[in-house]
């Protein structure tokens, strides 16, 4: 029962922030896409689950493979293999590559181990980069702590929201 209200709560800070980002993106008639490895998808469904996203939201890219990554965000090979593939330097590549290949004004990334499995000390489950940003600018986070699977991807889903909302206020405030 308390999981239970936990993700109700979750998803309607999901769908705030959602709403939130598609007045900012239709008030300076934006486009915006994802990139998603550790997400899997969810900042996708947030964001088209308000009604007029077509209007903004061009498309993403689920990127769990490496190849992925590569291929179609254009994440340098040698950036993985120096920083890894959950890192802040894999993350603003991927924003890049959306941008690109989406041919958007605004991406959103997120790469992590969402778990149970698949951490280790160096690197433990939960831990999630999210990027944010434009050609120009590209604003990071990085997320710890283990929740459980379905709560870190939520948790990941959120921040990711939050980061670029706060990044769209602040550059239409410089305006």
């Amino acid at each position: 029962y308390f999981l239970t209200l936990i993700n109700m709560s979750m998803l309607l800070e999901t769908k705030i922030i959602s709403k939130e980002i598609s007045e900012l993106m239709w008030k300076d008639g934006i486009t915006l896409s994802t990139a998603e490895s550790c997400t899997a998808g969810n900042l996708a469904a947030a964001i088209t689950a308000i009604p007029g996203s077509s209007h903004y939201y061009k498309g993403g890219v689920v990127a769990y493979a490496n190849q992925v990554k590569e291929n179609l965000l254009q994440v340098d090979v040698k950036t993985i293999e120096a920083y890894g593939v959950v890192s802040e330097e894999t993350v603003c590549e991927m924003v890049k590559g959306a941008i690109d290949t989406l041919n958007t004004d605004y991406a959103i990334a997120t790469s992590g181990i969402a778990g149970p499995g698949g951490g280790s000390p160096e690197l433990p489950v939960g831990t999630i980069w999210i990027a944010a940003g434009s050609r120009n600018k590209i604003v990071t986070m990085k997320l710890e702590g283990d929740d459980g699977r379905e709560q870190n991807i939520a948790k990941a889903t959120n921040s990711a929201l939050y980061l670029m909302r706060d990044l769209l206020k602040e550059e239409q405030n410089q305006d």
